[in-house]
């Protein structure tokens, strides 16, 4: 019974994260759109925060991997 309410605390933060990210985008274009930012600047803040999100979605794979395999 406990294994199962730590997978939806897992699911629960997964989720949580993901709709923080989607509000820090909502913010970033918010604040590109009012500041006039030319298209270059634009691309990359863009660029930067795939790269970070990425990074993010990767840890977590590769965390999963290591935890399904019984190495962490």
């Amino acid at each position: 019974m406990g294994y199962d309410i730590e997978q939806y605390e897992s699911l629960a933060l997964w989720i949580g994260l993901a709709i923080l990210f989607f509000f820090i985008g909502m913010a970033i274009q918010d604040v590109l759109k009012r500041g006039k930012v030319p298209l270059f600047g634009r691309i990359f803040v863009w660029i930067v925060l795939f790269t970070g999100c990425a990074g993010f979605i990767a840890k977590g794979i590769i965390q999963f991997i290591y935890e399904t395999q019984g190495l962490g």
